[in-house]
């Protein structure tokens, strides 16, 4: 009786070893090292998260380079596409003194005449393919840069989402993106935003993140 006893409790114990190492190997099967992180694996963006806004693009004059930075940031983060407009006369430095009466621009602020600038393209290329459009400026005098003129009265802004931003060292938006869809007289206009020479692409990316014009 107590050999038979004591073989049981053997028996016993060797199938509880082999039950403990097969669980053991099928835990390590199943729960083994994690898997590689998905985002990371297919190349994501660095953890900034990409609205979709539908094909877009990003018209832009820049004077002194500040708004074509800011546009650059823009096309990085929608993967947008970008249009400078190009006046068929370019500004130079001397064009550019704002407050020197003998300067370009200073005689086109002060005649309105003056401010039908032509440009070497006013149309982008596949115009009606973009649902969203940026359209981005200089402030000067408080208000959009003139250049601006022609390309906003040579295209049809219907069912176009259209969201200006603007470049200045001091001064605000004040009614320039207002003005502008007045100009236009169609498509489906976002209030504006002004950025400083200073602002970096984070600043940017914080305010398309705020945009919510992602199509359902």
């Amino acid at each position: 009786m107590k050999k038979a006893a004591k073989l049981f409790i053997l028996t016993a114990a060797a199938l509880l070893m082999c039950f403990c190492l097969a669980f053991s190997a099928c835990a390590e099967k199943t729960g083994g090292e994690p898997e590689p992180d998905k985002t990371e694996e297919s190349g994501g963006s660095g953890g900034e998260e990409r609205q979709d806004f539908g094909d877009v693009l990003i018209v832009y004059f820049s004077a002194t380079n500040n708004t074509e930075k800011i546009a650059g940031y823009i096309a990085d983060i929608t993967g947008g596409t970008t249009f400078e407009l190009v006046p068929q006369t370019p500004y130079t430095a001397d064009d550019l003194k704002y407050y020197d009466s003998d300067s370009r621009v200073y005689k086109e602020y002060t005649d309105a005449s003056l401010r039908d600038v032509p440009l070497v393209n006013a149309t982008p290329e596949n115009w009606e393919k973009y649902d969203a459009v940026f359209v981005g400026y200089p402030i000067w005098w408080g208000g959009a840069s003139w250049v601006l003129n022609g390309f906003i009265t040579a295209n049809d802004f219907t069912g176009k989402t259209v969201i200006p931003f603007c470049t200045s060292a001091g001064s605000g938006i004040g009614s320039s993106d207002t003005q502008l869809k007045e100009m236009a007289g169609t498509g489906d206009w976002k209030a504006g935003r002004r950025f400083s020479p200073s602002d970096s692409k984070s600043a940017v990316q914080s305010w398309i993140n705020g945009l919510q014009l992602a199509r359902s």
